[in-house]
């Protein structure tokens, strides 16, 4: 069994040989004007449908990109490929290698945090300082020991956080970014296929005025 499943992993690395090639590309072009200091983004998912309203007051440059990856359609056919019980649901590997490393080219400066990391807020993931790109994840309870970390939250779930809760959650942490992000859905769908993922992330509605801060 440990050597089919090692052959496997090795078949699919060989075929996104090609891909990973010519996958460093610059930076994308930003694909939408200025992110409203208010907006809301309606997800759906393969368990129900969620919506998160996002403010820039909370996280400036976050909202911005955020705003940028939903308007351009990165998050779509995207699996939740970190999904830790009473933890966090982490998402934003693409399909598509290249599209993965040109965001992770594009890295933006870090916010002064201005919230906590409590259940149902929705925080860009990051390695180490001024590093976040295109990972965020939502809370599935408080966090406030990630706060200290600097993870910063840019918006929070407004309808849906049952659909979050409900998430297939026994890989945990077994699957792997650096596979997801370089082998893209051939790699889940073989290795994890009960894995839940988003259908489609949409900005809707007009923009809102931001709640006052607690």
């Amino acid at each position: 069994m440990p050597f089919r499943h090692s052959a496997l992993l090795l078949a699919l690395i060989l075929a996104a040989a090609p891909a990973l090639a010519c996958s460093r590309e610059k930076a994308p072009e930003v694909v939408a004007g200025p992110a409203p200091d208010t907006f809301r983004v309606a997800f759906s998912t393969s368990k129900g449908d969620v919506m998160v309203e996002v403010y820039k007051s909370w996280s400036p440059h976050g909202a911005e990109r955020f705003y940028q990856l939903v308007s351009e359609g990165f998050f779509d056919e995207q699996r939740f490929f970190r999904v830790i019980p009473q933890y966090i649901a982490q998402f934003g590997a693409s399909a598509d290698p290249k599209k993965n490393d040109r965001w992770d080219d594009a890295k933006i400066p870090d916010d002064p945090r201005t919230q906590s990391n409590s259940r149902g807020t929705l925080s860009f993931a990051a390695e180490a300082p001024n590093t976040r790109s295109h990972q965020l994840f939502f809370n599935l309870k408080d966090n406030p020991k990630l706060d200290p970390q600097n993870f910063i939250p840019i918006g929070r779930v407004v309808d849906g956080m049952p659909v979050l809760d409900a998430l297939y959650d026994d890989y945990g942490d077994t699957p792997k970014y650096r596979l997801v992000a370089t082998l893209g859905n051939e790699y889940l769908h073989r290795m994890f296929p009960r894995m839940d993922y988003i259908k489609t992330a949409r900005v809707v509605g007009a923009p809102m005025k931001a709640p006052a801060k607690p």
